[in-house]
Formats: structure tokens, sequence, C-alpha cells
């Protein structure tokens, strides 16, 4: 059994984690970390669990007594984290937040990041993730937009900027309540923000230039929020006069050994994914534009649902174990 602690334990992302957790073969939930919530019932916070655990939160973190701590903090937390709490070096960490994610280049010693993670995307390393101790886990966005395009730039196509439009539902915004996501203002109701300088574009750069092997083209993403609460339906426009029987012979075989992302000939709705681990991909021709359709579960390919793939990889299981999940397809 694969011990594991959650911190930060008492977010959307965290709530879903147990749930995988508590229903995974070779889980072994040791703690789950919340100040906040400290000696309150898990279920006090996460209600659909009700029946499944009388687990409660702790103010503690015996990292000596588990194998790997999953990181569910909100985004920049991580790094002050690690700089206060030294990790025992047996310890495997799953991080969830955006700090490590990206390549850094020091400028000095002093500069030199305190880990060197592996980027989790295993559809391109499976490999590196099945050798880290340290694992970043990619953004929901950045999955769902990355998994469109990698084949395309496995190809090389990626020779013009490519058009990117998206849109999340409003568990992607976290547990804490906004403007924009209390359901008044929700329901019924679609925005874009952030558009042209989202926080995932610089990842999903560095994997398209990891595959492609340098990206000149912009990104030109627009975000969308949805009134919806959970999954991620994004399009992609790359300009090409490749034969599109081509392309989806190239995108069928650099998908064919992926356990959750899959070619489908027909395009996707998003229903298909969310409750899933799965990522859906197809792709339209129209004149010289190749149109890209990828969805996903933001909770779950976008968050923890990679995020135990990337255990089970790590701990050398089946990466599919405990992650045969049913879709809400009505």
């Amino acid at each position: 059994m694969i011990k594991i602690g959650i911190l930060g334990g008492a977010g959307y992302t965290a709530g879903e984690l147990i749930r995988l957790l508590l229903n995974h073969p070779e889980a072994d939930i040791r703690f789950i970390n919340s100040e906040s919530n400290a000696g309150n019932l898990i279920t006090d916070v996460h209600e659909g669990l009700y029946g499944d655990t009388d687990l409660r939160f702790t103010s503690e973190m015996p990292f000596d007594e588990v194998d790997v701590v999953y990181f569910c903090f909100g985004h920049g937390k991580s790094e002050a984290f690690l700089k206060e709490h030294p990790l025992p070096a047996h310890l495997k960490v799953i991080d969830l937040a955006q700090d490590f994610r990206l390549k850094r280049t020091p400028v000095s010693p002093t500069d030199e990041p305190i880990v060197h993670a592996v980027y989790g995307l295993p559809e391109i390393n499976k490999d590196a993730i099945a050798q880290a101790r340290y694992v970043a886990n990619p953004g929901c966005f950045a999955t769902c937009i990355q998994l469109g395009l990698l084949p395309a730039a496995h190809l090389h196509l990626l020779q013009h900027d490519v058009s990117v439009n998206a849109i999340t539902g409003s568990t992607g915004a976290g547990v804490k309540p906004g403007a924009t996501t209390h359901f008044s203002w929700r329901n019924n109701n679609m925005s874009i923000y952030k558009a042209f300088s989202h926080q995932h574009v610089p990842e999903i750069r560095q994997s398209l230039e990891q595959v492609q092997g340098s990206l000149n083209a912009e990104i030109d993403f627009i975000p969308y929020r949805g009134d919806f609460a959970r999954g991620i339906f994004a399009t992609q426009v790359v300009r090409t006069d490749m034969d599109l029987e081509a392309i989806v012979a190239a995108y069928k075989d650099f998908y064919k050994d992926a356990a959750f992302t899959h070619y489908v000939d027909k395009a996707p709705d998003m229903k298909q994914v969310v409750n899933t681990n799965k990522a859906l991909i197809h792709c339209d021709k129209f004149g010289s534009k190749l149109l890209i359709t990828s969805c996903i579960d933001n909770l779950l390919k976008g968050a923890v649902g990679q995020a135990v793939q990337n255990m089970n990889i790590m701990f050398g299981l089946d990466e599919t174990t405990g992650l045969r999940l049913k879709a809400s397809a009505f």
C-alpha cells in the first residue's frame, strides 16, 4: 500500500483527490492536513464523502509516516512551504500548484530553485515521471490545450499563430466564493477573462517547444467562464496545407499508448469526459485551417485524476489503477 498525506485538504481539488484515493486499491491515506479545519470530520467539508470515511482533518504533518504527499495549496504557496519545511529524503511530492511547472534558468547560485520538478504530463514525460521525486502537476487549461496541440507540434505544424478558445466550469476558480462564481452571476451567463494573458500559456508553450523543438508562433488563448460546474471544452485552429487523413493518422499514432487520451472520429462533447480521467481529441479540416477539438474534466484529468495517474507511474503501478471512472453522460 502507498501511504499518503494531503496538504491543503479543504478545497475542491482535495475533496476530489480524497474521493479517488478512498477507492484506490493501493492507497492508504494517513493524514489530511488543514489548519482551519483541524479536528473536524472530512465529511463536514466534503459532504459527498458521507459513508465513505470517518477520517478527520489534522494540523499535524507526519511526513515520516508517508511515502508521498500531495500539495493542494493555492498557487504560490508550495515554494514558501518548502523553504520552511524541509522534507525527508524518501518522500515523493505531487504538487497541484503552479510554482514549479516552468523550468527556471538560475541567474546566480542563490537563484537556484528549491526543487527540480518533472512536469507531470504522462503523454510526453512518462519515463521521467517514473523516476521523479517531485512532480509538478499540469494546469487544467494547459492539459486540455496541450493534448489537442502536441501531435501537431510533433508534425512541426505550429509555424503560424494558433488561435485557442476554451470554456471552463466554475470549480476551476476554486472553492472560495468570488464575484464571478456565485450562482446568481454564473447561472445563464458567460464571460471572457485573462484574454491573451492566462497563466497557463507559458507551460503550454514549454511542452510544445519540447515536442516540436522550437516554437516561434504565438498561442492566442481566450478563456471563457461557463455556467456549469466542471469540465473544459477547447478548440484550437492551426494553419496547415497537410492532408487531414495524414494528420488524423499521426494523431492516432501519437496517442496509441496513452492510457486516457483518445483520438475520436467525430467531434466530442464535454459530457463524454466529465467525471473521468479521459481526454478526447478530434480534428477537422476547412481549407488550410485545421480545427482541433479537445475536452477534459478540469478536476480530474485537469487536476487530481492526472495527479493520481502520476502517483501510479511513480510507484510502478498500472497508470489506470483507481481511475476507471464512468462519465456523467446524462
